[in-house]
């Protein structure tokens, strides 16, 4: 369930990136090549992206699907990025929060999406509500598991944690409260993007020096794309690609019993 994408390298016009290419995040939004979970990806969509000089991006984000969206052909023909964080989405349920559900979430500098489930939701992630301030449930941006899985990972770079090890963390805390949860989760500051393989399909294609690009699956085929192992985080520049196993969370050990 949805599709998200994030793209790092020379200015482009959003709709080269999103809607132009033969299997583009446009496309993916009715005909996902890789999809495991559900088929169309259109309960709302989202697209970040920053420019020169001003490192909190924009966003343009909407509850229906993309393609009955007129205005974002317009919007991604005339405007220009080298950093983009966007995602279609296939709610995990229904519910009211319309375009505050559809990613990229945002804080600062920061873009993010997450794309599966926590399993159980929401009854599996209530003993992890003590790990987050009361100011940070009472700010979560929709009532969804994503918005809970940003909350968490939010959390945690606020409190000095790299990318990375907050993606990481998170994933390992949410899979040991919920072990069939599915957890690709995908984060940009506009200079670097980390992501997780859990559950879902990831992969990337990058052109080290110039161009790098992190997608649930390959918008083309071109023979640069590869695939992400599951269990795997992954973080990259315009430089290149690193990739890291991600270790399953290990259940807690029982006490042992008074003598």
């Amino acid at each position: 369930m949805c599709r998200h994408l994030a793209y790092l390298g020379p200015e482009e016009p959003l709709g080269r990136i999103l809607t132009e290419p033969p299997h583009s995040l446009f496309r993916q939004s009715w005909a996902p090549r890789r999809q495991r979970y559900g088929t169309v990806n259109a309960d709302g969509f989202g697209v970040g992206w920053y420019t020169s000089g001003d490192p909190v991006p924009a966003r343009y984000r909407r509850a229906g699907p993309i393609w009955a969206d007129l205005s974002f052909s317009d919007l991604g023909r005339v405007v220009r990025s080298g950093a983009v964080l966007a995602a279609v989405r296939d709610a995990t349920l229904a519910g009211a929060d319309a375009e505050a559900a559809a990613a990229p979430f945002a804080a600062g500098r920061w873009l993010f999406s997450h794309n599966g489930v926590i399993a159980g939701w929401p009854d599996s992630a209530a003993p992890l509500v003590s790990a987050l301030p009361p100011v940070d449930l009472l700010s979560l941006q929709a009532r969804t598991d994503s918005a809970f899985v940003w909350a968490l990972v939010l959390h945690r770079l606020r409190s000095g944690d790299e990318p990375g090890e907050a993606l990481g963390e998170t994933v390992r805390q949410l899979a040991l409260a919920a072990p069939a949860s599915r957890l690709n989760l995908l984060l940009t500051d506009g200079t670097t993007i980390a992501a997780t393989a859990w559950g879902d399909s990831l992969w990337y294609r990058t052109e080290p020096g110039r161009s790098t690009v992190v997608a649930s699956e390959p918008y083309d085929d071109d023979p640069l794309w590869q695939e992400v192992p599951d269990r795997t985080a992954l973080t990259a520049s315009r430089a290149g690609v690193l990739l890291a196993p991600v270790d399953e969370p290990a259940p807690a050990s029982p006490k042992e019993p008074c003598r």
